[in-house]
């Protein structure tokens, strides 16, 4: 499907040395992941942008918002909301890919809608770097004609199988183009829709895709102790193959089967052991009351509706960033617009903390850190809590200020957080 944007852009007016608003327009496009409207596009498409708009194959539209996004590895997730269920692209493999091999792209050139474009394999493996701040690895190099618009959509074989996922091209360069493997990209898509980001939902499982061929599974790790998966009996070698009513094949298909579960609910899942089917039952647990392996000592703390709350994430987070938050009072969700799904109302600043020296007010409405949105305390705690949240500092923060949506960077000294 085709991907249509509009973001804010500043632009300095020379004449009167001041900063004027203008709407950009900007295009892209999807590829369907999961028949309830996940939509996966490449993250430079959605970067900032004010609205998006959907236009699919037989012409319906749909507003679109994000859902999750990984920047480095330029790929996001966004969500429409259909009365029926979307047709999936089915996923193929590139671990087979051959040099001169066809393959057919599909996009929104240069706005052209439902363009489609043939060509060859030109290369496997390759590194490009785009800019200062953008870079790739291991992309497919073809000469299937991929233009402006084209960019997060797919890249097919003669099976009409997504094998990647078309990214760039090379600026003054005739037919050179590059997609992302599907196999490198369906990985970051299970991290993009896991459960515990999405719904706060916690399995345990851990695995690997091997993609060789013909030959696709999940096969299991060693599952997280005392997790949901280590009650269920699954075990180190397990291949599961059904995830509910879902055909699994890697980590997304798992994913996307225990997305939109909550917490305590279970789910039926058919694994071969040992060259032998069973199976298997797992219930969710809530992913805010993972045992942390380290205890935090708070103080007591007031929270807006007047409940006392000793979570450890308000202490963390005025200790890390430098704010008290609480939940958006009824009276102040009038200011939250369409764009976001709520917010966290910042009650105090500390001086001369990351917060105070880059910018946030008392007042301002949190809406998202790095590249999750921030509607409740569990959202912050997944962010603060990350193992991998060293790797996001300057963190990048979003707030709503008097109808108009700021962003600046929090360095953090991880050091003295805990």
């Amino acid at each position: 499907m085709n991907i249509h944007s509009e973001k804010t852009a500043r632009t300095d007016d020379s004449l009167f040395g001041s900063a004027k608003n203008r709407k950009v327009n900007g295009m892209g496009t999807g590829i369907v992941v999961d028949s309830r409207g996940y939509i996966v596009t490449n993250h430079h498409v959605v970067d900032g942008v004010d609205s998006l708009r959907v236009t699919m194959l037989d012409g319906s539209t749909f507003s679109a918002r994000v859902i999750s996004s990984n920047q480095s590895e330029d790929l996001a997730i966004i969500k429409i909301n259909s009365t029926k269920k979307l047709t999936v692209m089915p996923p193929g493999t590139s671990s087979d890919l051959m040099l001169g091999e066809t393959v057919i792209a599909v996009g929104n050139a240069f706005g052209y809608e439902h363009t489609v474009t043939s060509g060859i394999v030109s290369s496997l493996s390759r590194d490009v770097e785009v800019n200062e701040k953008q870079s790739y690895k291991n992309l497919i190099q073809t000469d299937a004609s991929i233009n402006p618009g084209n960019s997060g959509g797919p890249l097919l074989n003669l099976d009409g199988e997504v094998i990647g996922i078309n990214v760039a091209i090379r600026a003054g360069a005739q037919r050179i183009g590059f997609a992302i493997p599907i196999d490198d990209a369906r990985k970051i898509i299970a991290n993009l829709i896991s459960t515990e980001l999405l719904d706060h939902t916690y399995h345990g499982i851990q695995a690997n895709d091997v993609k060789q061929g013909d030959k696709q599974m999940l096969v299991l790790k060693t599952p997280s102790k005392n997790s949901p998966a280590e009650k269920s009996g699954l075990k180190k070698d397990d291949i599961v193959m059904k995830a509910g009513s879902v055909n699994v094949v890697d980590r997304a298909d798992l994913e996307r089967a225990f997305m939109g579960h909550k917490a305590g609910d279970t789910i039926d899942l058919l694994i071969r052991r040992e060259d032998k089917s069973q199976t298997v039952q797992i219930t969710l647990a809530d992913s805010t009351n993972i045992a942390r392996t380290q205890p935090v000592s708070v103080p007591i703390v007031r929270a807006q509706n007047n409940e006392v709350s000793n979570d450890p994430t308000l202490e963390k987070t005025w200790q890390l960033l430098g704010i008290r938050i609480s939940k958006l009072p009824d009276s102040q969700k009038h200011l939250i617009n369409s764009r976001y799904e709520g917010g966290m109302l910042i009650e105090e600043v500390r001086p001369k903390s990351p917060a105070a020296l880059n910018g946030m007010r008392k007042g301002d409405i949190l809406v998202g850190l790095h590249i999750w949105e921030t509607v409740n305390l569990s959202n912050i705690s997944y962010v603060l809590s990350n193992s991998k949240l060293s790797s996001f500092s300057p963190l990048k923060f979003y707030i709503l200020r008097k109808n108009e949506t700021l962003y600046g960077h929090l360095p953090l000294n991880l050091t003295t957080s805990n």
